[in-house]
């Protein structure tokens, strides 16, 4: 072979190499992000890169205001547990504050690698205060309820009407109920609001939900992390598919606003690095029910109440005189 021929030879199985090289770093980074994503345990390989994928909202002063006010809302000795079953078998728990005379009841789902004590803390007095019995649901995948993963809405949707389902046969006696979530939360039941047979429930409150887990996952990959999400898309939709028998761009919040009839309330920070605040503009838009949208200049991710109290308890009652 001739020096020029085996040297081209050389460097085309050097490049290959290095492309196979890179596509398999590639895969690893792909899987760990996967991982800290959809599974129960999170990779211990995730370490500081955390609060990157968070925007480091976690950092902020109204987070940590919310420990005592957790601590209280856990400790609260009139909440009591309850559990059903989800169609494909998994447990699922939830936690009662009843209130006397409730003139509603809402059912509340919280964010993504949460807790139900954590993201309605802050508001679980104005609500109770407000005349609900409030339903605290732990999504499936974390806390208490079972299941391995979690869906991003997708599959919690699903969940969603299970414990609706719950709400009517054990604690409507006909009362309206309303759906709310908090991040992934919202997701959840803004997803839940193209199911036709939502019995009693009159509205949903959406607190900075996002749009898809493909949108999410191409937010948090390209503006946080700073890496491609285009080379890594076929490496999540396989690793999703392999979990939740979906891909991440399997069902979005805008395939259920456009056919829903059940009225909306959106909330967002303008401020969210998290979930950024356009993705609510984008579900306000695709929306045909009656809707109304309270956007909280300054707040972070689910920060909005603690930012501005008035103007949410405002656009809540609002929205309860409404359509209660």
């Amino acid at each position: 072979m001739k020096k020029g021929a085996k040297g081209l030879f050389i460097g085309a199985g050097i490049t290959a190499l290095t492309a196979a090289a890179a596509s398999g770093v590639s895969y690893l980074i792909t899987k760990t992000l996967v991982r800290e994503a959809l599974d129960r345990a999170e990779p211990k390989t995730i370490g500081k890169v955390k609060n990157k994928i968070m925007g480091d909202f976690a950092k902020r002063e109204e987070v940590k205001k919310c420990a005592d006010l957790a601590e209280k809302l856990k400790c609260d000795t009139s909440i009591y547990q309850v559990e059903t079953t989800a169609d494909d078998g998994t447990k699922l728990i939830g936690h009662i504050k009843e209130c006397k005379n409730a003139k509603r009841i809402i059912i509340a789902m919280h964010g993504w690698r949460s807790s139900w004590v954590n993201d309605f803390c802050a508001i679980a007095d104005f609500w109770h205060d407000s005349g609900a019995t409030v339903l605290y649901c732990e999504q499936r995948g974390q806390g208490e309820s079972g299941g391995d993963y979690m869906g991003f809405g997708m599959v919690e949707r699903f969940d969603c009407k299970t414990w609706v389902n719950y709400v009517n046969e054990n604690l409507s006696n006909g009362l309206p109920i309303y759906l709310a979530g908090v991040s992934m939360g919202a997701t959840t039941v803004l997803m839940a609001s193209s199911f036709e047979d939502l019995e009693n429930v009159h509205g949903i409150m959406a607190d900075c939900g996002f749009t898809s887990a493909k949108d999410i996952f191409k937010h948090v990959t390209e503006d946080n992390l700073h890496i491609s999400y285009s080379i890594r898309e076929p490496f999540v939709n396989a690793l999703s598919k392999d979990r939740i028998n979906l891909t991440v761009d399997g069902y979005s919040t805008i395939d259920a606003l456009s056919v829903t009839d059940i009225p909306v309330l959106f909330v967002h920070g303008t401020d969210d690095t998290f979930v950024p605040v356009n993705m609510t503009f984008e579900n306000y838009k695709a929306c045909k029910s009656k809707k109304r949208l309270l956007i909280v200049p300054g707040a972070d991710h689910g920060m909005s109440y603690l930012i501005n109290k008035e103007a949410y308890e405002k656009a809540v009652l609002d929205f309860f005189k409404e359509f209660d």
